[in-house]
């Protein structure tokens, strides 16, 4: 008799370039939320006055955000293929695992905008037919997510049943 499959987490982490990836995308958006507020505090000062305590609270937040956010959500998330699933977990507030068994998997993709280029990153997604059958795995090494879309797209193609 065979012993039984054991769950366990998804053994590889993301790249540790993904905190940096992480850290930018969180200032940038900083910038443009406090920025914002910030203008329109300027602007209009006396006829807002409920606008400066929402601008120092949003300011508070989004640089805990950008100190905090980064480096727990680089030590939470993990990710991991076998020729029978691909494996994630993720989240780093709440916590997500998601299994996609190979017969399920429609297509897979990797994505680079302009921030991960420039890191050398990427992200993997690997699509089913269920609404929330997917799983999405940024802050790869490029060359490792082009990797995993050629190996899983080999596996798929052998897969010889389909469970979609």
């Amino acid at each position: 008799m065979e012993a039984p499959l054991r769950l366990r987490p998804p053994r590889h982490r993301v790249e540790r370039r993904a905190i940096a990836l992480w850290t930018l995308n969180a200032m940038l958006s900083a910038a443009v939320l406090v920025g914002g507020l910030g203008l329109t505090y300027t602007l209009w000062d006396a006829s807002r006055p409920y606008v400066y305590p929402v601008l120092i609270l949003l300011s508070v937040t989004s640089t805990i955000n950008i100190l905090a956010m980064p480096t727990w959500r680089y030590l939470v998330h993990r990710w991991e293929y076998t020729d029978m699933a691909v494996y994630a977990l993720n989240g780093w507030i709440t916590r997500e695992w998601r299994i996609t068994p190979i017969s399920r998997i429609q297509s897979v993709n990797t994505h680079r905008g302009p921030l991960q280029a420039l890191l050398g990153l990427a992200t993997l997604k690997v699509t089913t037919a269920a609404r929330e059958g997917g799983i999405v795995v940024r802050g790869l090494d490029a060359k490792v997510a082009a990797d995993a879309a050629q190996r899983l797209t080999e596996v798929t193609q052998s897969t010889p049943w389909d469970a979609t």
